[in-house]
């Protein structure tokens, strides 16, 4: 340990966790963690951190706690479930909380944290696995000066751009919304693109090739079709987590009275792709939906 290191806790390893914990390695920090799956917290061991039983026994001695799970729920159960790590935290303590969840979740899991001292970093982030690793993510991120302060060290070495949205829980979870409802399209738009391109009889690869370099290209189309185009389906970001971030910016629209229909049809082309069997498989699966629905060849998936 050294006059700037801390000692962080990383509670969720998978593929985004895990390289947001081997950046804070990097950059000379302590690093605990804790996985459901322990082959996941063996592998954080191999790389220099230190394997935890449970989120409690990961946050102990912390300064700060980065909690990187699906949802609102499964934060809660780690922040106050059985061996949760808010009673380990010293007050003062920051827990950065990375989730996708409903700006409400957001704020009364922040409202819970300040019960006990505990300061809130509402900062959901994205940019992907290999950015992660490579400490270059973008957090879209909001919470009191104090919060943003505490959390500082190991923003610093997980992020390229923080965003500082405002003083409040709820406004880094609301920018996190806008940026899942035009993720979820664009995936969903490149699966039907591509797809529809194999239908007329063109070399989707070379379909790759130009637009990724014309007008209609989009930073999904061009990350996830090379997944379609070597048949390689393993999870980085799975059809569920769009079931779900476009599932909770359905809720918002309906509770706001406001219509969108672009994100519905998306919401809906994942929940088939889901119903289909192919819900914990990468996010470009919906081609392969459109493909089974149409007779369309596409490379044939590599197993899994």
């Amino acid at each position: 340990m050294t006059e700037t290191s801390r000692r962080i806790a990383m509670i969720g390893l998978g593929s985004m966790g895990m390289g947001m914990a081997r950046a804070l390695l990097a950059a000379g920090h302590s690093v605990g963690g804790y996985d459901v799956t322990p082959a996941a917290t063996a592998t954080l061991a191999t790389a220099g951190g230190h394997a935890a039983a449970s989120p409690g026994a990961a946050a102990k001695g912390a300064d700060i706690v980065v909690v990187v799970v699906v949802n609102a729920a499964q934060t809660e159960t780690v922040l106050f479930g059985d061996n949760g790590l808010v009673p380990m935290l010293v007050a003062g303590s920051v827990v950065i909380s990375c989730a996708t969840m409903a700006p409400d979740a957001a704020k009364a899991l922040a409202a819970r944290c300040a019960e006990h001292g505990i300061l809130y970093l509402d900062a959901p982030m994205s940019g992907g696995a290999v950015r992660a690793g490579t400490g270059e993510l973008t957090f879209m991120a909001s919470g009191t000066p104090e919060a943003f302060a505490a959390a500082r060290p190991a923003l610093d070495a997980m992020a390229g751009k923080v965003y500082e949205l405002g003083d409040a829980a709820g406004i880094g979870a609301s920018f996190k919304m806008v940026n899942q409802l035009l993720a979820g399209v664009h995936i969903a738009a490149a699966c039907e693109a591509i797809t529809f391109a194999s239908k007329m009889g063109l070399d989707i690869a070379k379909v790759y090739e130009v637009i990724t370099a014309s007008a209609g290209n989009s930073w999904m189309f061009e990350n996830r079709v090379p997944h379609i185009l070597e048949g390689d389906y393993s999870p980085r970001s799975a059809v569920n987590i769009f079931t779900k971030d476009l599932g909770i910016v359905s809720d918002i629209g309906r509770a706001e009275t406001f219509p969108l229909p672009i994100a519905a049809s998306a919401l809906q082309m994942f929940l088939m792709t889901a119903a289909a069997g192919m819900g914990r498989d990468d996010d470009a699966s919906p081609a392969r939906l459109i493909a089974q629905i149409t007779g369309v060849n596409l490379p044939a998936a590599k197993a899994q």
